[in-house]
């Protein structure tokens, strides 16, 4: 059993004023820090939200908590806000272990985050209904981590100029509905916004991946945010995938022409991103949302689909010699198609299938994929 050292001393009955603490777990034999900002509305008898705002890589929870300002917003709402610290990577850089270019690290930082979570939640008393993660660049990564490996503790998430890696995709295996929101730049030169095939996936890759998985309608409403500033050099879209199970919804940002920014800190100032984090969080509560899958993938490693994401064809490459019947699932457990596979006819044409999440079964081989 991992030990987990809590080296904050707390009241247990109240908190009177504002707190903003500096605090320390050692996990995993590394001590890892934070800041912990308590608003002064929270008095122990109450349950309060709990929100996670991670740090870009190379930054700090320090600078991540200047200038996402959270903590003027929990004042006003009434929320626990926590800046975690990543730690150094080989090349002496902070970072979240999130895979695609961090694959080299071996820190589990979803462990930390699930450390974290319960160190805070036996200090004071968090809505374990209302847990949220969010963060700008690596730190929106390792929200999306979250939400697919730490997903039954974590009710909703947002992205700022991040995405998921395909290790994170691949290994993706959220329990419940999940709201996300995204808020990214189409001219970002970090995260690309059409993504890169080696270690990120694109903003409409992800967008299709959450709306498929919560089953939201597959046509979303677009509507432009009035451009309050036209000095910025960018215009905002707000895109929105509603109708997902149990009132979940898939929420994207779309600003033409903007960078790697934290809108309204710089960048883009039609919108204040850490507001429209709050909003959207504020929606939602975890048993609200907590319908389990129907089942689990289960992949195989001499199972192997590809492309994925596609919009057309996937190739199936398979260790077996004698033809294997081969199933495609949906997200709702219904077959949508079924036949037989050899290494010889080993293509599937998927061009009908309407954009979504759907599953490759072959025997006890269950395999994700994105059709475009």
């Amino acid at each position: 059993m991992k030990k987990l050292i809590l080296l904050l001393l707390f009241s247990p009955v109240f908190v009177l004023g504002q707190q903003t603490i500096n605090g320390t777990i050692n996990h995993d034999n590394i001590n890892r820090e934070y800041i912990l900002y308590v608003p002064a509305s929270y008095v122990s008898s109450s349950p309060v939200p709990l929100v996670f705002c991670f740090h870009g890589y190379s930054s700090n929870m320090n600078a991540n908590f200047a200038y996402t300002n959270f903590k003027a917003i929990a004042d006003t709402a009434g929320f626990i806000v926590v800046h975690p610290q990543g730690t150094l990577d080989n090349t002496g850089t902070a970072h979240w272990n999130v895979g695609g270019w961090t694959v080299g690290s071996s820190v589990d930082d979803v462990g930390f985050a699930l450390a974290l979570l319960d160190s805070i939640t036996s200090v004071y008393n968090i809505d374990s209904d209302r847990v949220y993660s969010t963060g700008m660049s690596n730190g929106g990564y390792m929200s999306f981590l979250l939400a697919c490996q730490l997903n039954d503790r974590f009710t909703a998430v947002a992205s700022v100029t991040g995405s998921m890696t395909p290790q994170t995709f691949n290994a993706c295996s959220p329990v419940h509905p999940t709201p996300i929101l995204q808020i990214h730049g189409t001219a970002d030169a970090t995260v690309p916004y059409s993504g890169n095939t080696g270690w990120t996936l694109s903003i409409n890759n992800v967008l299709q991946y959450w709306a498929g998985y919560n089953n939201c309608n597959s046509s979303p409403t677009t509507n432009t945010v009035p451009n309050s500033n036209p000095n910025d050099g960018s215009t905002v879209e707000k895109i929105v995938y509603s109708g997902g199970d149990n009132g979940s919804s898939v929420e994207h940002f779309k600003i033409t022409d903007g960078g790697h920014d934290w809108p309204g800190v710089w960048g883009n100032m039609d919108i204040n991103a850490s507001i429209e984090v709050w909003k959207f969080f504020s929606k939602y509560s975890l048993s609200e949302l907590s319908t389990p899958v129907s089942f689990i993938e289960n992949s195989s490693e001499n199972l192997f689909c590809f492309p994925n994401p596609t919009n057309s064809l996937i190739t199936i490459e398979n260790q077996f010699n004698d033809p294997k019947t081969i199933e495609i699932i949906n997200c709702l457990g219904t077959v949508v198609y079924s036949g037989y596979i050899s290494k010889k006819n080993n293509q599937i044409n998927v061009e009908n299938l309407s954009p979504n999440v759907y599953f490759v079964q072959i025997e006890t081989s269950l395999i994700k994929f994105l059709k475009l």
